[in-house]
C-alpha cells in the first residue's frame, strides 16, 4: 500500500483515476490545481504523484520542478499533448514515467506499481555502507549523494542512474539497456531521455560528472579511475 498524490482538475478523470489506485490498495490524495497539490507534498509524506499538466493556476511542468525541489518521489505526467518535446521537458524536470490520453487506467495502475517497487528497492536496499568513486559517496541505505562531502539533490531517476552505473563501473551500456533497466520496458519515451537525465546528472555532480563517459555510437560508461 502507497500514498498516492492525485493531481487532476477533471473531475470525472480524477474519480477514474481514484478508483484504479484504490483497487491496487493504495491510499489516494487528490488536488484539483498545482497549488493544493504543492501543499498536500509539503504537509504529508507521498510515495507517487500522478500529475496532470494541463490544469489551472500552476501547470504541470512548474508543479514538477518545484516537486522536485521537496521530494524524490515517483512521478508521473498526464497529458494530452502528443509532442516529443514536451514528454523530454517533463522528463528533463524530473517527470519518471508520462501517459498520454486518453489511456487505459489498468495500466496507469501498472505503471504505478512498477515505479513504486523500484523505488521500494532503493529505499529498501540492504547495504549499510557507501559506495564512492572519485570524490562522490553514494549512501544505499539512506538514498543520498554527497560530492566531496555536500549533499546534493537528485530526482529520482538521476539517482537510480548514478546508483547503478557505481555498482557496474567500467561496463559499456547503451541507451536502450538503460532505458530498460531504470524506465522499464513499458515505457513510452525514447533513448533521448536518457541522454536528457545524464546531461542534467553531470551538471549536478559538477566536476564529478567526468566518471560519465560517452562512447560514441555504443552508449555510456562509469569510469573510477579518471
Amino acid at each position: 500500500m502507497a500514498n498516492i498524490l492525485i493531481v487532476e482538475d477533471e473531475k470525472n478523470m480524477q474519480s477514474i483515476i481514484v478508483e484504479y489506485m484504490q483497487r491496487g490498495s493504495h491510499t489516494c490524495f487528490t488536488a484539483d490545481d498545482g497549488v493544493d497539490a504543492l501543499m498536500i507534498l509539503k504537509n504529508n509524506l507521498m510515495d507517487l504523484m500522478i500529475l496532470d499538466i494541463m490544469m489551472p493556476h500552476l501547470d504541470g511542468f512548474t508543479v514538477c520542478k518545484m516537486a522536485r525541489e521537496m521530494s524524490s518521489l515517483p512521478i508521473i505526467m498526464l497529458t494530452a499533448k502528443e509532442s516529443e518535446d514536451d514528454k523530454l521537458k517533463g522528463y528533463d524536470l524530473g517527470a519518471d514515467d508520462y501517459m498520454t490520453k486518453p489511456f487505459s487506467p489498468k495500466v496507469l495502475l501498472a505503471k504505478a506499481n512498477a515505479l513504486l517497487r523500484r523505488s521500494s528497492v532503493l529505499l529498501t536496499d540492504s547495504m549499510t555502507d557507501t559506495v564512492n568513486a572519485g570524490k562522490i559517496s553514494l549512501a544505499p541505505a539512506s538514498h543520498k549523494v554527497f560530492v566531496d562531502g555536500e549533499e546534493i539533490v537528485l530526482t529520482h531517476k538521476e539517482y537510480e542512474l548514478l546508483y547503478f552505473f557505481m555498482g557496474n563501473p567500467e561496463q559499456i551500456f547503451s541507451r536502450e539497456q538503460l532505458l530498460n533497466r531504470i524506465w522499464g520496458y513499458d515505457f513510452e519515451g525514447t533513448t533521448r531521455t536518457v541522454d536528457t537525465h545524464i546531461k542534467t546528472l553531470r551538471q549536478k555532480l559538477g566536476d564529478e560528472g567526468k566518471h560519465i563517459v560517452t562512447l560514441i555510437r555504443s552508449g555510456y560508461k562509469f569510469e573510477v579511475a579518471i
